[in-house]
């Protein structure tokens, strides 16, 4: 792409209009205003209260765009109103106006007519408010469209010519600006400013970019891309102003706004939503007022230097008057910004050059190392590759690029060029497939140019292009530099030009010379070449080859000095092509180390094929550099004359000296735990996790330690650094227990020396926990027992289902210092309220810690703390509560506790003692009060028309009926279930981060977190997989079946096969928006004369256990201190049974007839891409658990051992029930 950043008289004015001064003039003028944009459009329509009519008929209602043509004084009233505020820039209403969003509606052929009218209207009102003083601006606004590119759901050129299209519209309606925005993957961004790039080339006119990217609350995108990628990304584009807008309120953007001030070449925009939305009565409520807001606003302008702001969600004309009084107060902070002249140049300023994949970025420059390239993906290079390319086995190749993350590569070097396959096809089946598999950047590696570009359209990272060179002359060398320029990618240039590979150094330094000044004078800057000066090989024996590696050296040398900014890059495993493989790793290290010496800073090679020079002696360190300098001897001067005897051959030499010597025994290893002194040892084996040799250490210690200094000195210390590790996010969970398992395994060990002494305790205190009344979950209560029973506490676990009886009785028995109360569900939270109130009434003060899904800080500090007479603590995690009792026990010891006044001195941080701040808000629950439904209007305020009746949802047709296999219901036992097939629907993100929590850490790259759990989870996960299997520890049973049903109202009739009514199932509905219920996803009863009711529908039904088996296996390794197994067979217990379901779920469809639009991945499985859905009751959609009771006698499923015990809870726990709906509009959403 060229520089977009023209100035006005790039664009023609209308004779009758003056000169208007254009938005890059404005925004880079010396006094650097900050410019305000408009708020929200689509809440301001929505207030409007307009009619299907007022849209162009029923069909449309809903399509905002239209309302151009069939309300344009509604659409001007929009602009008018925020003008009026003050705002700078109104964005067109289009956001929604790409011809693939328009298709919704069957009007994706007016694309066109609707932007420029949506321009022409804006522009007209923009104009009535501009003044030489305050210039008014219009951007023309491009939203996401529905599709996801990076996720296979449009097609990159389809998803290009739409945006184009739409661009052609709004620069025809003569916009100032184009602001493609709410952007939700970063491959759609790239489609956007491609498809608005064809625009500039196709009308001759170019307009400013500003790109607005959505991050949501999770931290990421919502494909998973963090800021650093984005900015990473989109470097390399013409963009003018990058920021973000939506999904969240400003604080949730702080540290976003703060990485892109820091780093990012771009002006900044921050427009974010009235705050995070709540859900009030089923409609989403932005609760940040215009002062709030604004107050928020000024940190981003005074210490970031955020220069565009605006409001996007909930966002009213006074927000933005408030933002506009915010602009005439501050000057934004200086920040060094990309000009418009310097877009072709394109200045890092404070950026770092990097690739880039969806999740996360990789910088050129590797600290204490160079840029390690994965070479094993390459069909040209490895047999392997071309047998699962040739078998079509993409499983089979993502799992050699996994490997590669595995051996610490930092780039994927991916080549499919096989003769007689076609590789545009495989690249872009390949590419689709890493990119959401493998956390690397990728290096797209072909001969053929159309092979790279079939990769760009599927890769949304930052990838490097491998390579262009001169061979075919300049046409196929600048062919590489547009596909780089468009794409935003890097280009790896050969050695090679119309005279064929260079092989001298001047030579090849003399092509990178002409490609240097070709490529930069194109767009491409120098932090962008990769030059590859061509390792030959120089193991061959024929004479002019002897050179190849001195010649490279010196390449590398000269291109790095005389050309700066550049980069190196080689394929190393070339110069020993033909030697054995233990020879080749040591030639290979060698040469890399010179070539990293001379300035090479990236190789592509595998890294478990090089050694570090340390592991190579100095021996052999010397043949391979004689080798490769050709430091023959002969007879005479020793010099290589014709018919001069050799009398030293290096070459020679190094193959005799790796003659039968295998490639495992040329590696060294390197030092181990035993070297360390016994203090440090005993430490780093709890850090470490390691028992090996454990018991010889601690030997060792009590030559000169007691039993207990050892405890006391050592291995807490051991634990303390555990701690400190998993708080900081360093250390994983199931790690922290296997640390936990070698502590407890230490103190048994030395049970045996430690003084006894009667009617004293030797633990630091005593603390009593207990999952409350009517919850069977224990794990979390579990881990908070093992972390703080190896932290020298003594731990009085009640198990779960606990009354508040039993919990009173326990503390008058055991007088713990403190309490600990778990749950999971919402409802348990009542619970621990009532305990808290019955404590009092006992007489009961010690401090109570409350953890659990279920709360929140605000819930546990509001309602809770006033409910007790002592101190209420939020448990976050079992060290959260560690931390408490380590503080409270120095406290209580130095007389500085008091159980109705707490810490009498300073309050220790971090304990989740101190309230939240103050504000209007309620308290809340977490889990699902907290959901916001899916189709709740964006924006909607307080004024959205609230229905609370049981009228059947507009939105929800009745649909044809289905004929089901068989009425009533089967049993399907563990001899009919294939767990192999289960296993395949397992949810491995659920897994690792929600049930084993091996969470990303802060500050932790997405590929570093996927690295993680390549080499530490997935064996886990194989290795505890195969063990369920080979010893039956699962024991997958179903109960599911087919009733007749109807809809009556709110309520799902249920009938037994003979047509009598079994029951109801009494359904909430939403109060607002589509107003959904389960209950329209049926046909309506028939109801006779006398009111009597007849089915018309078929409700499948389902019930999955794990087994008994599974629960009684769990507690048993609780009970023998395997913690770490404990973890990892009981979470993936729970999922299994989630997978169980998945696959029943499946198993309905396809019997139902809807095989064919099954989801082939698993990915859309979980992402709901199939027909209908299934819904379990508990959550919003379907609340009262008790119904599940019912649904277990329908279902007979006593026969596969799972029923429901008086607190409504599923024994055993491993299991689920669910409805099934398979209307074409069934989905998830809040009632």
């Amino acid at each position: 792409m060229a520089d977009s950043g023209l100035t006005e008289n790039s664009r023609s004015a209308s004779p009758e209009m003056a000169p208007r001064i254009g938005f890059l003039e404005r925004l880079h003028s010396p006094e650097r205003p900050i410019l305000v944009f408009d708020g929200a459009t689509g809440t301001s329509l929505q207030e409007m209260d307009l009619s299907a009519e007022d849209f162009g008929g029923a069909a449309l209602e809903g399509c905002n765009e239209n309302l151009v043509f069939t309300r344009p004084d509604a659409v001007k009233a929009v602009h008018r109103q925020f003008l009026e505020a003050g705002c700078d820039v109104i964005e067109t209403d289009t956001f929604g106006a790409a011809s693939i969003v328009l298709a919704e509606y069957d009007l994706e052929t007016q694309a066109f007519a609707i932007n420029k009218r949506a321009a022409e209207l804006a522009r007209q009102v923009a104009a009535e408010f501009s003044t030489a003083g305050k210039p008014r601006f219009v951007a023309g606004s491009m939203g996401p469209t529905t599709k996801l590119p990076t996720l296979g759901h449009i097609d990159f050129d389809v998803m290009k010519a739409s945006f184009a299209e739409q661009a052609e519209g709004l620069i025809a309606g003569d916009v100032d600006l184009f602001i493609v925005e709410t952007c939700q993957d970063v491959l759609q961004i790239k489609a956007a400013l491609q498809g608005i790039e064809a625009a500039f080339n196709k009308t001759g006119q170019r307009r400013p970019l500003m790109v607005s990217v959505t991050m949501e609350a999770t931290g990421t995108m919502l494909v998973g891309s963090d800021i650093a990628a984005v900015v990473a990304i989109l470097e390399p584009f013409p963009i003018d102003v990058l920021g973000l807008n939506c999904a969240t309120g400003p604080e949730q953007m702080k540290e976003h706004v703060r990485y892109l001030s820091e780093h990012s070449p771009f002006v900044i925009s921050c427009i974010p939503n009235a705050g995070l939305p709540e859900n009030i009565g089923g409609v989403a409520h932005y609760r940040l007022t215009p002062t709030e807001m604004k107050m928020q606003l000024m940190h981003f302008i005074e210490d970031l230097g955020v220069q565009v702001i605006g409001g996007c969600c909930g966002t009213t004309p006074a927000h933005i008057a408030a933002l506009s009084a915010l602009s005439k107060e501050l000057k934004p902070a200086a920040r060094q910004v990309r000009t418009p002249e310097e877009q072709l140049a394109r200045p890092l300023l404070q950026l770092e050059p990097s690739a880039a994949s969806i999740y996360g970025t990789t910088p050129y420059h590797q600290d204490n190392s160079f840029l390690i390239i994965g070479e094993r993906l390459n069909a040209s290079g490895s047999k392997k590759v071309r047998e699962l390319l040739n078998a079509e086995d993409w499983d089979g190749l993502v799992a050699v690029a996994r490997g590669q993350v595995k051996e610490n590569a930092h780039v994927l070097d991916v080549n499919v060029d096989y003769v007689g396959r076609d590789g545009e096809a495989d690249m872009r089946a390949l590419v689709s497939r890493l990119v959401t598999n493998v956390n690397l950047p990728l290096m797209l590696d072909s001969t053929e140019w159309q092979k790279m570009e079939a990769g760009l359209k599927v890769a949304g990272g930052k990838c490097i292009l491998n390579s262009t060179n001169y061979e075919d002359g300049d046409e196929r060398f600048f062919k590489v530099l547009e596909l780089a320029k468009a794409y935003g990618a890097g280009v790896v240039v050969g050695t090679i030009d119309e005279e064929g590979m260079a092989r001298s150094a001047e030579r090849k330094f003399e092509i990178a010379q002409r490609a240097y000044r070709d490529a930069v004078e194109f767009g491409i800057p120098a932090h962008e070449i990769f030059y590859d000066p061509l390792a030959l090989p120089i193991s061959t024996g024929i004479e002019e080859d002897r050179l190849n590696a001195a010649a490279t050296v010196e390449a590398i040398r000269r291109i790095r000095q005389d050309l700066p900014g550049v980069h190196v890059v080689l394929g190393v495993s070339n110069v020993s092509f033909g030697l054995s493989a233990a020879a080749r790793i040591v030639l290979n290290s060698v040469f890399l180390h010179d070539c990293c010496t001379a300035g090479m800073d990236a190789a592509i090679v595998s890294p478990a094929k090089i050694l570090p020079l340390a592991k190579i002696s100095e021996e052999h360190q010397q043949v391979c550099r004689d080798l490769i300098y050709d430091r023959r001897r002969f007879e005479g001067d020793g010099s290589a004359k014709e018919g001069a005897i050799c009398t030293y051959d290096p070459l020679t030499e190094l193959t005799t000296l790796f003659e039968g010597v295998s490639a495992k025994e040329a590696r060294a290893s390197g030092p181990s735990l035993a070297d360390l002194p016994v203090e440090e040892r005993l430490k780093q084996h709890i850090i470490d996790g390691e028992r090996i040799g454990l018991e010889l250490a601690l030997n060792e210690a009590l030559e000169n330690y007691g039993a207990l200094q050892i405890i006391n000195t050592f291995l807490l210390e051991g634990m303390k650094v555990v701690g400190e590790l998993f708080g900081s996010g360093q250390m994983q969970l199931p790690f922290v227990l296997q640390s936990a398992e070698t502590m407890k395994a230490a103190v048994a060990q030395l049970e045996p020396h430690l003084e006894k002494i009667d009617g004293q305790s030797s633990s630091k205190g005593k603390f009593l926990i207990a999952t409350v009344k009517g919850d069977v979950h224990d794990i979390g209560k579990n881990l908070v027992d093992i972390i703080l029973t190896n932290n020298g506490y003594e731990v009085v676990n009640l198990g779960i289902k606990q009354s508040c009886d039993s919990i009173i009785e326990a503390q008058q028995k055991h007088q713990a210092d403190c309490i600990a109360m778990s749950g999971l569900l919402v409802k348990s939270t009542a619970f621990m309220k009532d305990n808290l109130q019955a404590f009092n009434a006992a007489g009961i003060s010690v401090p109570v810690i409350l953890g659990g899904a279920a709360l929140t800080p605000r819930f546990v500090h509001g309602d809770c703390r006033s409910a007790y007479q002592g101190q209420v603590i939020y448990g976050r995690d079992a060290f959260a509560d560690l931390r408490f009792m380590d503080a409270l026990m120095e406290a209580k010891g130095a007389g500085e506790w008091d159980n109705n006044q707490g810490f009498l001195g300073a309050i220790p941080e971090g304990l989740g003692l101190k309230p939240e701040p103050s504000g209007d808000s309620p308290p809340t629950l977490a889990a699902e009060d907290s959901q916001i439904p899916e189709s709740a209007p964006a924006g909607a305020g307080p004024s959205a028309e609230i229905v609370n009746s049981d009228q059947r949802s507009e939105s929800v047709a009745e649909e044809a009926a289905l004929v089901p296999p068989f009425w009533g219901s089967q049993v399907l036992n563990e001899a009919e279930i294939d767990l192999e097939e289960v296993f395949a629907f397992l949810d491995r993100n659920a897994l690792f981060a929600g049930q084993w929590q091996i969470r990303k850490a802060q500050g932790q790259s997405r590929q570093e977190y996927d690295d993680l759990l390549i080499a530490k989870a997935e064996p886990v996960l194989q290795q505890w997989k195969q063990r369920c299997i080979d010893e039956g520890l699962l024991t997958p049973r179903v109960a599911y079946g087919y009733f007749p049903c109807g809809r009556q109202g709110n309520a799902a009739v249920v009938f037994d096969p003979a047509k009598a009514i079994l029951g109801r199932f009494e359904l909430p509905r939403q109060r607002a928006g589509n107003r959904y219920c389960i209950a329209d996803f049926y046909r309506d009863c028939l109801e006779g004369p006398q009111g009597e009711l007849s089915p018309t529908d078929v409700l499948p039904m389902q019930a999955v256990t794990m087994g008994e088996k599974a629960s009684q296996f769990a507690q048993e390794l609780f009970k023998a201190d395997k913690y770490t197994d404990y973890l990892y067979f009981h979470g993936l217990a729970v999922q299994m049974a989630e997978a169980l379901a998945e696959w029943v779920h499946a198993r309905i469809r396809r019997e139902l007839g809807f095989a064919a639009e099954e989801p082939t991945a698993l990915r859309d499985v979980l992402a709901q891409r199939y027909r209908g859905s299934r819904y379990s009751f508990g959550y919003p959609a379907c609340p009262n658990v008790a119904d599940s009771r019912q649904q277990l006698d329908w279902l007979g499923a006593g026969r596969i051992g799972l029923s429901m015990d008086e607190s409504d809870q599923l024994a055993p726990e491993q299991s689920t029930t669910a409805l099934v709906a398979m209307h074409s509009k069934a989905r998830y959403f809040s009632a």
